[in-house]
């Protein structure tokens, strides 16, 4: 088989949210459409992708310099022994005559490349992905489902306490028992008010409650911020410096007995070994946050479960940023400790299928075949408009 063309556009997935960082009113989304040469009921197999939010689009350098790569490599370079396309082989084609060190926009555009060849792959094998990963890269014996939490709690222009509590009941009622608010971006004691009125919510109960800063603090905010918040016994305390400064993490690490999470602004393995070796990471409680698609792909994440397992960490403490079904497929593919979710956010790439069902904080990656972007029908729209 062979990939015959590429298509790939940029779509808008921003809103009028904001974190501690960044507001999210001109965010946008590569999207990506791969077609293969393999038939099935009259029309061409297709392989799509797309980057996860937070990071703006690829596009420019995916069609300038990695779908050139792709699309000029002699077809049999592409394939596994048994004939079928190799996401691996593609990878190494894609990163060739490319200088160590500079993760960033490039990582991006070649995770959008590396989730279509894979969900490709799992389509022309005829089953969904997750089973595909397991089979190929795991122990053949899948999760048949995948925690997940719900990410919101976002500062709005306008947006009371009251509301704050009202959309955590609506993640309550959709069925998710563990949710995830942003701080950092109001004061201490405006950020202990929203805490307190969430963990109400969740019946007095902080250990279903996570935080997320994005990054935002410096070393004394860091321990402020954790001496303020530790009583709750909050389910983790999220990226709460700068991703690379890994001595302000080991530091926080040091003075913050409850988990912290981080990662999900790392691109590389590199980096994830740096955050293993010097960001003072607990293994026993802590939580890794790489995302696939923004770092290189499931190729690389791969190579940073072998790294996490180096240097005796359990599959069970990642919990991949992105929310979508991408990493659901990876997360019970490779036995991870769960999922991001965004029940109202970034559409419309965000979310699962339309006919997900979470209980209890779980979901199952579904049957459709490979990622089962076609279960997302507006998603679909779009992608199926880039080569049709």
């Amino acid at each position: 088989m062979k990939i015959t063309s590429a298509y790939a556009s940029t779509i808008p997935i921003s809103s009028s949210i904001r974190n501690a960082f960044i507001d999210f009113s001109k965010m946008d989304c590569t999207i990506l459409a791969l077609v293969s040469d393999v038939i099935v009921d009259g029309k061409p197999v297709v392989g799509y992708g797309f980057n996860s939010n937070g990071r703006y689009n690829a596009t420019a350098i995916m069609k300038d310099r990695f779908l050139p790569r792709l699309l000029g490599a002699e077809p049999d370079s592409l394939l596994a022994e048994d004939g079928q396309i190799s996401p691996a082989k593609a990878w190494q084609l894609l990163m060739r005559n490319e200088k160590p060190g500079g993760h960033g926009e490039r990582s991006v555009a070649v995770g959008v490349i590396d989730m279509a060849l894979h969900d490709l792959a799992a389509k022309i094998a005829g089953v969904p992905l997750y089973r595909w990963i397991s089979d190929n890269y795991g122990d053949g014996d899948p999760d048949e489902d995948v925690f997940v939490y719900a990410a919101g709690g976002y500062y709005v222009p306008g947006k009371s306490i009251g509301d704050l509590q009202d959309e955590m009941r609506v993640f309550l009622d959709a069925g998710y028992d563990v949710v995830k608010m942003k701080i950092g971006g109001a004061d201490l004691a405006e950020d202990i008010t929203r805490i307190e009125a969430v963990i109400d919510v969740l019946g007095g109960d902080g250990s279903r409650l996570a935080v997320d800063v994005n990054g935002k603090f410096d070393l004394t905010t860091a321990l402020e911020y954790g001496k303020a918040i530790e009583p709750y016994g909050l389910f983790w305390y999220e990226e709460v410096g700068d991703p690379l400064d890994y001595a302000l993490n080991a530091t926080l690490s040091e003075h913050y007995a409850p988990p912290i999470a981080t990662g999900e602004n790392l691109f590389s393995v590199h980096d994830a070994r740096n955050l293993l070796r010097y960001g003072g990471m607990r293994p026993d409680r802590d939580y890794i946050q790489v995302d696939p698609t923004l770092a290189y792909g499931l190729t690389e994440y791969r190579r940073v479960q072998d790294e996490l397992a180096r240097h005796g960490w359990s599959s069970r403490r990642c919990v991949p940023h992105g929310g979508h079904q991408f990493s659901l497929h990876i997360a019970a593919a490779l036995k991870l400790g769960g999922n991001e979710s965004y029940p109202g956010e970034f559409q419309p790439t965000g979310g699962f299928a339309d006919d997900a069902v979470i209980s209890n904080s779980r979901i199952a990656p579904g049957d459709r075949l490979g990622i089962g972007l076609e279960g997302k029908a507006e998603f679909y729209r779009l992608l199926r408009g880039l080569h049709s």
